[in-house]
């Protein structure tokens, strides 16, 4: 899994409350088997027209996003179904993290299995990054950083933290998903085996 320690890049304004997994990738394109191909049907039905050509109205589509690392949402991003796919689409899209005031709570997970920050602010540091988006001309952009170590936002001049609990701050600081998080306790894990094994041969004897 990607580690997540520093980031710089460009804030995209997505600023609606309650956007479920099925906007952020629509259940349609839940039969793919493969985990990968999933950036390209992101926010599928409010990119693009019937007809599949890019809506020009819709935030994302446009030219000074393209390549944006971060995302910004209203309250309660990621609510509705519990699918992973749409962590992996925003994901494969090239978003590092997803700013917001609140979020699904299985949504919340599944980010930090699969690299993804959700970054926690307040409500009035949600309102202050957009009003910095809204600011810029049109054809400019808003960079920020986003720190994992200080758990902060840096727009400008000003500096707007972010809550993670501890643990899954360091799970995703180092980069370890489930399994990952498991294999640090190799040496321990194997070391109880042998004496497992050890104690009761007979569990470990072959079948004649």
């Amino acid at each position: 899994m990607k580690a997540f320690t520093v980031e710089r890049g460009v804030l995209a304004p997505l600023f609606r409350s309650n956007i479920d997994t099925d906007a952020i990738l629509p259940k349609q394109y839940l039969k793919l088997i493969s985990k990968t191909g999933f950036g390209q049907y992101l926010f599928d039905d409010w990119r693009y027209l019937p007809d599949r050509v890019p809506d020009p109205a819709f935030i994302l589509n446009e030219a000074r996003y393209q390549g944006a690392k971060f995302l910004l949402a209203g309250a309660n991003f990621g609510c509705g179904s519990s699918r992973e796919h749409a962590v992996w689409a925003l994901d494969e899209y090239g978003f590092r993290a997803i700013i917001a005031p609140s979020f699904g709570d299985i949504f919340y997970s599944n980010c930090f299995k699969n690299g993804v920050l959700p970054a926690q602010v307040s409500a009035a540091d949600a309102e202050a990054l957009l009003a910095a988006t809204q600011a810029a001309e049109t054809a400019e952009t808003v960079s920020i950083e986003v720190n994992l170590d200080t758990q902060t936002i840096q727009c400008g001049a000003a500096s707007y933290p972010f809550t993670i609990d501890s643990f899954r701050k360091h799970s995703l600081y180092h980069g370890l998903d489930d399994i990952g998080q498991t294999l640090q306790h190799a040496d321990a894990i194997r070391a109880f085996e042998a004496r497992h094994r050890q104690q009761f041969p007979w569990l470990f004897k072959e079948q004649t």
